[in-house]
């Protein structure tokens, strides 16, 4: 019995030959599964080419020109233009599509209704590809925020505590807290295809909290705490910071956060005003704000060698991790990396 062999290296018309030989000998009274062990091919592409003989006739045996396939041309240059802005300023709820993330289906409706232009979802898939275009998970954005005053805090107010921060040679802090239960799950386990992995945890339900700022120069301030996030641990945090930081001013910025915002914790950076500023966020901005990216870490990573089994557990896990990440001032610099906040790197 002859083994089958690959006919890919042959050439069009040494393949055409085959082809066609194969066809002929069918239909001398040769058995299909005869003439593919005689010609070293598999009786299933003989019955395909001797199929192709009585639908299409013996030019469907011919060999075709090979070459780059080229993409059907639907789109003008300037409406592919137009497409990509669209794909990358707005979301299709704003161009009145009933769809909340840029799918092929909403980019194949946006054509439609823009261009009159229909395009296959597999064509679409030709056309990101020569984008440069690919399926990413989404950053989350508040319904609630506001386009113009992001754009002028990036454009506008950042720059100028950036300037205020060099001359007055002060250090730019950022701020956030964030709370951590006992029954948190991240991460991910093997295990069998088809069964779920478990995990074992404490059945009782705890908390523990914690605020940091973090600078883009590598440097980590912290306290973690048990209880809700008051005044009085903030002003403690604030007094803290600023012995931290031996006489210089510290520019402070935080979320619009109801503690951050209370009557007290004003008048008291009114009696400090030259040892430190706080300014705030856009509302509804987590995303620009660098401390963000140190919070995911956390939650992400404190619970993967060991489950705490009561309060205090929690606490020294936090802070064995948050003590971990104070050292790694590289680290701390690459949060500011990310695309989101990289305006707050230099």
């Amino acid at each position: 019995m002859s083994a089958q062999k690959d006919t890919r290296h042959l050439s069009p018309v040494e393949q055409e030959l085959l082809r066609k030989k194969a066809v002929d000998m069918v239909l001398t009274g040769m058995k299909q599964v005869q003439v593919a062990r005689l010609l070293g091919v598999s009786a299933w592409s003989v019955s395909q080419w001797c199929k192709q003989v009585r639908e299409r006739g013996q030019k469907s045996l011919e060999s075709k020109k090979r070459g780059t396939r080229t993409p059907n041309i639907l789109l003008k240059p300037n409406q592919e233009k137009a497409i990509i802005r669209t794909i990358y300023q707005k979301h299709p709820e704003q161009e009145g599509l009933p769809f909340t993330l840029w799918t092929r289906e909403a980019i194949q409706e946006l054509t439609q209704k823009k261009y009159r232009t229909f395009l296959a979802l597999r064509t679409l898939s030709d056309y990101l590809r020569r984008w440069r275009m690919t399926p990413k998970v989404p950053v989350a954005k508040a319904y609630q925020q506001k386009p113009a005053v992001v754009k002028k805090w990036l454009e506008e107010e950042y720059p100028r505590i950036k300037a205020r921060a060099k001359k007055e040679k002060a250090l730019i802090y950022w701020g956030d807290e964030m709370g951590l239960r006992s029954d948190h799950n991240a991460g991910r386990s093997f295990s069998l295809k088809g069964q779920t992995p478990t995990v074992l945890r404490t059945g009782d339900r705890f908390s523990c909290n914690m605020i940091s700022v973090i600078s883009n120069s590598g440097k980590l301030y912290f306290s973690v705490f048990q209880g809700s996030f008051v005044i009085p641990i903030y002003l403690a945090f604030l007094s803290r910071l600023i012995r931290q930081n031996k006489g210089r001013k510290v520019f402070l910025i935080v979320d619009g956060h109801s503690v951050h915002r209370g009557k007290a914790v004003q008048s008291w950076l009114k009696d400090h005003i030259k040892q430190i500023e706080c300014f705030f966020l856009p509302g509804y901005s987590p995303e620009l704000n660098p401390d963000e990216l140190l919070n995911q870490e956390i939650k992400s990573t404190v619970f993967k060698t060991k489950r705490p089994r009561e309060e205090r557990d929690l606490k020294a896990l936090l802070q064995r991790k948050l003590y971990q990440i104070q050292k790694d001032s590289t680290k701390i610099r690459n949060y500011f990396n990310a695309p989101l906040v990289r305006y707050a790197a230099a």
